[in-house]
């Protein structure tokens, strides 16, 4: 059966539904699920919280009866396998669902392909691709993650319009205006977790939580999810008072100092870690498989101009958001980042401008590597 632009259709409504999971679902992928019936939507539903119903369990239960005979519409491959909830494919075939139309197959090893084959082995008519690029911009985070065991990297920069991010004091609340710091806690709640350090906490003393108070939310998000917060102190000089150990969420602290340090910081409910470090403090790499491996999506990093410069002189960065406001602080102010000298044209570093957004009085420029 050849894809039509009715599919199209139905399946940019299942995409929308998905949407609605964007800030709910991590450590599981955004799905959004449609079943149709001689062209009326019956069932619908979405993926709201790891550990809950998958979008077509939801859209199923909607359904009911009317989905003997349907065409299902779903923005991720069904899966196979029995994780927190049963296989998604089974439940589908269980329905009597004649047709399903998918957006992208699965990247995690566990389906990869095995419940669309496990759907076509019971009958169903199976088609795959449909607003692929769509569906996998929900999840960016997650598709690299299955395929490289690393998290997406998100670098979030507010400067002048002159490229500063600080007075010479580290002055510097506040360079942009209330919409781009809204546009902010988006970015956080979206992510799995936030990594700053040590220089950063000492200077500003953030609670890098979630502040939904501060942005025009919607009737499905639900509870909030903190991200984690992750902090790079080296020789632990987080204070035992710092706002970030008094907020809810989980903190972990990077450190190369000695367990006798930690001590103190772990009765505040803080996880201390070592990790391999370099010449100029932990290694990044390490840190992300470490995220990878504790299932985060997707990472924020909010930090000064030092940890920045090294996760885009490393390479480790898939995108820099970069708040501009449209005020000049002078050239003895503290610069966007901090890299190695370039002594010439040739060797400069390009990117990649994907989009600008105006956002109350400020712009928000989104790079990408070149």
């Amino acid at each position: 059966m050849t894809v039509s632009d009715l599919d199209s259709g139905y399946m940019q409504r299942a995409l929308t539904l998905a949407q609605r999971g964007l800030y709910t679902t991590d450590p599981n992928p955004r799905v959004g699920c449609l079943i149709v019936t001689d062209g009326e939507v019956v069932g619908e539903g979405w993926h709201q919280r790891a550990g809950e119903p998958h979008a077509e369990r939801h859209a199923l239960a909607m359904a009911a009866d009317a989905a003997r005979g349907a065409t299902c519409y779903v923005t991720l491959e069904p899966c196979s396998h029995t994780g927190r909830t049963g296989p998604c494919a089974d439940a589908l075939i269980a329905a009597g669902i004649d047709r399903v139309v998918v957006a992208m197959q699965d990247p995690n090893p566990l389906v990869a392909g095995q419940g669309l084959a496990k759907l076509r082995d019971a009958g169903i008519s199976v088609d795959c691709g449909l607003l692929e690029t769509q569906a996998r911009a929900l999840n960016p985070g997650f598709i690299k993650r299955m395929q490289t065991g690393m998290p997406l990297v998100r670098i979030k920069l507010a400067m002048s319009l002159d490229g500063r991010t600080a007075m010479a004091s580290g002055e510097s609340k506040w360079i942009t205006g209330p919409v781009a710091r809204q546009q902010v806690q988006r970015l956080r709640a979206r992510s799995s977790a936030i990594v700053t350090g040590i220089g950063t906490v000492l200077a500003d003393d953030p609670a890098l939580t979630v502040r939904v108070e501060d942005w025009s939310t919607n009737n499905y998000l639900g509870a909030v999810r903190q991200p984690l917060r992750v902090v790079l102190d080296g020789k632990l000089r987080l204070p035992l008072d710092a706002r970030l150990l008094s907020e809810d969420g989980d903190v972990l602290i990077i450190s190369q100092a000695s367990a006798v340090l930690a001590g103190a910081l772990q009765q505040r409910g803080a996880e201390v870690l070592t990790l391999p470090g370099s010449g100029s403090g932990t290694d990044l790499r390490e840190l992300l498989k470490l995220l990878g491996e504790r299932g985060c999506n997707e990472v924020l990093v909010e930090a000064g101009p030092m940890l920045a410069g090294a996760f885009v002189r490393e390479q480790l960065f898939d995108e820099l958001v970069v708040f501009m406001a449209p005020t000049l602080l002078g050239s003895s102010a503290r610069p966007l980042l901090s890299l190695p000298e370039i002594g010439s044209m040739a060797q400069q570093r390009r990117l990649q401008l994907d989009r600008v957004e105006q956002v109350g009085d400020d712009l928000c420029l989104t790079y990408f590597p070149a």
